[in-house]
């Protein structure tokens, strides 16, 4: 009789310590999910796996996961987003593709249906052919464009999002109609890299941290990038250097659930400003060439906002949205 008393208690006492672990909420010790909404390879994917590393080197003892929801720009990951009203346990990486991609799918869910946590980082987009392309410069892809623009395939994120933005600003900008673009959307950078290495499309464009190592080792070339001067450690000339007044930087952040507790929405936001200050997600938006541009809370609410009505205009310019 005494063993089952004391099996009873030691069960008893397994159950009240697993109950104190799991508190379920964003500042607790239950598991840290982050949501990639693209498949593997791409930005929103790299950025998640950095963050998912650096928290865990920020925070030891925080269980952290990274899952991807592929898919429409993201808006498929930002419906399943708003599934989940209330969890403070949940991150999904978004940023100007997504913008542009709800506008441009028509999304019934948008961003005010989550709570805007980060602004994490930006990034210049970089515009690249195979190594053995007859395209060696900014010039030759103007005038292939302006020879016949269903020639020119151009592989990118999603319809809508920053590549295609850009490619449409640099058919505009070499005289070309953007609407004629021969636009061919991937659902992750790894997808869009697949297809410039087997050589199916003519040019690629992305976020430089995508396509820099393809770059230096050789498989890749070049064109030129969308900043204002050049980039350190890239030999590539700006698309202004190359004839083309296009300037344009990528952005990407963190957004959680709608609905959560205010204590789990400060949990979160300390959690990921704790991760942009450690010394490895320092290091990882040195070594991607990305610009630290951190920003939380009502700032970031509002970026959030212009940004939506900025993109609304660029994309219904380019003919992209009826």
């Amino acid at each position: 009789m005494r063993l089952r008393i004391l099996a009873a208690l030691a069960a008893l006492s397994v159950l009240a310590v697993s109950g104190c672990g799991d508190t379920g909420s964003g500042g607790g010790t239950s598991a840290l999910r982050i949501m990639a909404p693209a498949a593997p390879g791409g930005g929103w994917d790299q950025t998640s796996r950095v963050a998912e590393q650096a928290i865990k080197s920020a925070v030891p003892d925080r269980q952290v996961e990274v899952f991807n929801v592929p898919g429409a720009g993201g808006t498929i990951g930002l419906a399943q987003l708003a599934g989940e009203k209330g969890n403070g346990d949940l991150l999904m990486t978004m940023g100007l593709v997504m913008v542009g991609a709800i506008e441009q799918n028509k999304s019934k869910v948008t961003l005010a249906e989550t709570t805007p946590i980060a602004k994490l980082t930006e990034e210049y987009e970089i515009i690249v052919v195979p190594a053995e392309s007859p395209l060696k410069t900014l010039a030759d892809l103007a005038a292939a464009w302006k020879a016949d623009p269903a020639k020119v395939s151009v592989a990118g994120g999603s319809a809508g999002g920053t590549d295609h933005i850009v490619a449409g600003l640099m058919a505009k900008a070499a005289g070309v109609d953007p609407k004629q673009v021969n636009y061919i959307a991937h659902s992750g950078g790894g997808e869009a890299l697949n297809a410039l290495l087997g050589n199916k499309v003519t040019i690629g464009v992305s976020g430089v941290g995508e396509f820099a190592e393809h770059v230096k080792s050789g498989k890749l070339r070049a064109l030129g990038v969308t900043s204002a001067e050049r980039l350190p450690d890239l030999d590539a000339p700006t698309l202004k250097e190359g004839g083309m007044d296009v300037e344009l930087a990528n952005w990407r952040g963190f957004v959680a659930p709608a609905g959560l507790s205010d204590a789990d929405h400060k949990a979160l936001t300390d959690l990921v400003t704790k991760m942009h200050d450690s010394q490895a997600w320092k290091d990882a938006v040195a070594k991607n060439g990305w610009i630290d541009s951190f920003m939380t809370g009502q700032e970031f609410a509002g970026y959030l906002k212009s940004e939506e009505t900025r993109v609304k205009a660029i994309i219904a310019e380019m003919g992209l949205v009826s």
